[in-house]
C-alpha cells in the first residue's frame, strides 16, 4: 500500500503560504508507517506543534496498469484525513532547495477516518468536507474548487507508476491550515451523508 498525495492542490491555500500555482498537481508520498487512525495514537516528534491539513482521502478499489484509462469508478471509498505537517521544517528544507520528505512523512503523520463507499456520495468530483481544532470550524472545503480534478489527478499518477488496490491518495487541502499540537482534539465531517468521526493528537 502507498500513500499519495497533492500538494498545493486549492488556489487560496498556495496564496495562504505563499506559494505559486502549479502547472501540474505536485506529488509526494508518505510511508506506510505514516498512517494512523482518528483514536490517539504515537505520533514522531511528540514535543513539536505541527500544522494540520485536513483532506479528503480517496482508497484505490482495484489494480490499475500504468497508462490505463481513468474512470471513477477505480475508486473504491472515500474517507477524511488529517495530513500532519512539519511546517518550520518543510520551510526550512524548501528555503534550501532540498527535499522535504521527513517534515511530511513520519510516524503518525497520515491520519485517516473511517472509509465510506463511493456510491454514498452523490457526485464525487464536489464532495464537501469539514475539520474543526479544539470544536472550532478551521477548514470548509469542496472537491470541486480542488485546482486538478479527482480525474487529473489518477491520470497523473498513471503516468509513472500503477496503482493497486488498496493504495491511497490525499487530495489536497483547502485554505484555514494551522497549528495543532499534542492532546488538541479535531473533528472531520462529511455533511452529505452526515458523517463525522472525532479524534485527538
Amino acid at each position: 500500500m502507498t500513500i499519495y498525495c497533492v500538494a498545493r492542490n486549492y488556489a487560496l491555500h498556495a496564496k495562504e503560504l505563499g506559494n505559486k500555482l502549479p502547472s501540474e498537481p505536485v506529488i509526494f508520498i508518505k510511508a506506510d508507517t505514516s498512517l494512523r487512525p482518528f483514536g490517539q495514537s504515537e505520533i514522531a516528534y511528540p514535543h513539536e506543534t505541527f500544522h494540520y491539513e485536513g483532506e479528503v482521502v480517496l482508497k484505490i478499489g482495484k489494480d490499475t496498469k500504468i497508462g490505463s484509462k481513468v474512470n471513477l469508478e477505480m475508486i473504491e471509498s472515500f474517507a477524511l484525513g488529517i495530513d500532519v505537517t512539519r511546517r518550520e521544517k518543510q520551510t526550512e528544507l524548501k528555503k534550501n532547495g532540498l527535499p522535504w520528505t521527513v517534515s511530511k512523512s513520519f510516524l503518525g503523520s497520515a491520519i485517516v477516518s473511517e472509509f465510506k463507499p463511493r456510491e454514498l456520495f452523490q457526485d464525487p468530483n464536489s464532495i464537501s468536507f469539514q475539520l474543526l481544532i479544539n470544536k472550532t470550524l478551521k477548514q470548509d472545503g469542496n472537491l470541486k474548487n480542488m485546482i486538478f480534478s479527482l480525474q487529473t489527478i489518477l491520470e497523473t499518477l498513471l503516468e509513472f507508476t500503477p496503482l493497486k488496490k488498496g493504495d491511497l491518495i490525499f487530495t489536497g487541502t483547502p485554505e484555514g491550515v494551522g497549528e495543532i499540537k499534542l492532546g488538541d482534539s479535531f473533528e472531520m465531517i462529511f455533511p452529505e451523508i452526515n458523517f463525522h468521526e472525532e479524534g485527538k493528537l
